[in-house]
């Protein structure tokens, strides 16, 4: 498998799939998982064997398994990994099967013999986890698929465990609806929102089931979306506007005087202004922008001639 990124750090996979195949299937016996969070466009069935304390992510579903865990993942580009956490076996057995959503054609799946699978398809959308009593129902087929070398009875063996699945009453879905992927500018929307929301109130204190509210979704559906759309957790994102500083101003006064301009302020007092100037400064801050921080450094400057004093409130 090959894999590229993505600009919200997920790494896309690019799946061994061939357009020829009716499924792609792999078979793996390890120590330990590596691989990170991901994402596809193909349905996925995984099953876990001796993987007891592995961490499974599926959207904003975190779960710690047992022993087995089998799992069923059609929505497109839902981000999902397994962790090694806890886990301390040194036989962990895992099976991928990954397989495109034109394998089925909706004439298929439309017919009365296929509507189980077509309703455990659509249910999968946000990944669904299998109890132990729907695994034993299909582990023999599960243990030989791999191995099978007819293609075609390999294929109707595939069928027969979809099949089996779609049949169990107790399937768990894991992800929440609140986690689904919307399509880009009802994202942007949210984000824009919680933003102008902080802008607006950063000097108040901001929690995060506010931000959830805000957003319409779950405290931990956000925490993660808010981080995959800005790069930032959310309270990393509040310190940097209170760092950067949004300045308020009254009577074309700012009301905020941010961490660069008081360290600098700090500097100039006690060491000689003509040794610690304002780009040596600079130079202590390489990742904010340089003109940020000169601003910020004339506006602390301005303050003290002009004899006004403020607090920025946290």
């Amino acid at each position: 498998m090959t894999t590229t990124g993505d600009s919200n750090h997920i790494i896309r996979e690019i799946t061994p799939l061939s357009d020829k195949d009716c499924f792609y299937i792999v078979e793996r016996y390890k120590t330990e998982f590596t691989y990170p969070l991901h994402c596809h466009a193909e349905y996925e069935l995984t099953f876990i064997e001796k993987g007891a304390g592995v961490k499974r992510i599926v959207g904003d579903s975190v779960e710690v398994i047992g022993d087995y865990d089998l799992v069923l993942i059609t929505g497109k580009d839902l981000e999902h990994v397994w962790e090694q956490h806890t886990c301390v076996s040194s036989k962990i057995r895992e099976i991928t099967i990954q397989f495109s959503s034109d394998l089925f054609n909706q004439s298929l799946l439309n017919k009365n013999q296929f509507d189980s699978i077509h309703k455990m398809l659509e249910s999968a959308s946000m990944g669904i986890s299998f109890p132990m009593d729907a695994i034993l129902k299909v582990y023999d087929k599960l243990n030989t698929l791999a191995s099978e070398k007819e293609g075609f009875y390999a294929v109707i063996k595939f069928l027969t465990i979809l099949y089996e699945l779609s049949h169990c009453e107790n399937a768990r879905t894991l992800a929440s609806s609140s986690f689904a992927r919307m399509e880009l500018n009802a994202d942007s929307r949210r984000v824009k929102k919680v933003q102008e929301y902080i802008n607006s109130h950063y000097t108040e204190e901001i929690r995060l089931h506010q931000m959830a509210d805000l957003a319409g979704m779950t405290p931990v559906a956000f925490s993660r979306f808010f981080k995959l759309r800005t790069g930032k957790s959310l309270s990393d994102f509040i310190i940097d506007i209170r760092v950067v500083g949004y300045p308020e101003v009254a009577n074309g006064v700012p009301l905020c005087i941010n961490v660069e301009s008081t360290l600098y302020l700090l500097l100039v007092v006690i060491y000689n202004p003509n040794v610690i100037t304002p780009m040596v400064i600079v130079s202590f801050y390489p990742g904010y922008p340089e003109q940020i921080l000169l601003d910020s450094m004339f506006r602390l400057f301005c303050y003290v001639h002009i004899g006004f004093f403020s607090t920025c409130r946290h």
